[in-house]
């Protein structure tokens, strides 16, 4: 298959296919004799799995991890769940700063009069001291 069709087949753009060619994810594609790039099957299916963990939100360090233990077929499946777990955990740090935002958010908004009146207390808070920001995590 050339880029084309594993990108169309893949769901993975060329140019993310050349890019993870060059982080190593994938095997170099091999080149036809007018230079085109060609792929095997066994791309095609680390390009979907690929694309499955991105959608799942995981980094591409992750990926490559996931990667390896999906290919070494003496693997231990507490390995997969360990990073499966690492990640949940920082998910659930990220869901609960985001919840602080919204519900901060929320008071602001309706705090705010919505009017023709200048006062607004979205604006007064983000002029203010940097109580809420430096309360999150980075």
């Amino acid at each position: 298959m050339n880029i084309g069709q594993v990108a169309q087949m893949s769901g993975i753009s060329p140019k993310m296919i050349r890019h993870y060619e060059q982080l190593g994810l994938i095997t170099v594609a091999g080149r036809s004799v007018a230079g085109y790039r060609q792929y095997a099957e066994s791309d095609l299916h680390i390009l979907r799995f690929i694309r499955r963990a991105r959608d799942l939100g995981f980094s591409l360090a992750r990926i490559k991890q996931l990667l390896s233990l999906w290919q070494d077929q003496a693997r231990q499946s507490a390995e997969v769940k360990q990073l499966a777990g690492q990640y949940i955990d920082e998910l659930n740090v990220q869901i609960t700063s985001l919840i602080a935002i919204r519900d901060q958010l929320q008071h602001l908004s309706q705090a705010c009069h919505g009017n023709d009146r200048a006062d607004c207390p979205i604006i007064e808070d983000l002029a203010g001291p940097a109580e809420f920001a430096n309360a999150l995590p980075p």
